[in-house]
């Protein structure tokens, strides 16, 4: 896995293979920030990792300059390896170790963005738990933005949140907000 732009642009990370993780492609990841960049200003901001795995989505924000980043994962191998390659490349990376449903039942905070990876195998109902326990929550900012990724044989464009979606090979990310008031 590469960074793709900001301050290590083209730095190689090389995860441990024992890492139960689909890390996103190059293709679909330079797609996603493209999009992220033509609506938010990074500085500033706060991001959510969801199912984080080997933190290649985490590491991209902090190298476009994100500096407070939460990652979750509830496979120890998967924080620590973020942790301490976020400590070798000095970004603000939180981890935390926690099944990703009790993170986002028990959290208070809001976010800019959050981004969604789980399992691709994970049925519909649960990548659609993950948008309704943002949303009752209330877990973004005003004018945030919940990303998730999934295969195509999920279809997530039912939900009242679902506001698009792009697809990138064999990756589509479904992206949901609020609705805005009239």
């Amino acid at each position: 896995m590469r960074i793709i732009s900001g301050k290590y642009k083209g730095k190689r990370l090389i995860a441990p293979k024992k890492l139960p993780v689909r890390p996103t492609t190059d293709m679909a990841k330079e797609g996603l920030f493209n999009i992220l960049n033509n609506r938010f200003y990074f500085d500033g901001l706060k991001v959510l990792d969801l199912f984080s795995g080997t933190g290649n989505i985490s590491f991209e924000f902090a190298s476009r300059g994100i500096d407070d980043i939460t990652a979750v994962d509830s496979f120890p191998g998967c924080t620590q390896y973020i942790a301490k390659t976020a400590t070798e490349l000095d970004f603000s990376i939180s981890t935390v170790k926690a099944d990703v449903f009790k993170y986002l039942e028990k959290t208070t905070e809001k976010f800019d963005i959050i981004f969604a990876d789980p399992p691709y195998s994970f049925d519909q109902s649960q990548f659609l738990k993950i948008a309704n326990l943002v949303f009752e929550r209330g877990l973004l900012e005003e004018d945030g933005l919940l990303v998730v990724e999934h295969s195509d044989q999920t279809d997530l464009s039912q939900h009242p949140r679902h506001t698009e979606q792009r697809k990138y090979g064999g990756s589509i990310f479904s992206f949901f907000q609020e609705e805005e008031m009239e």
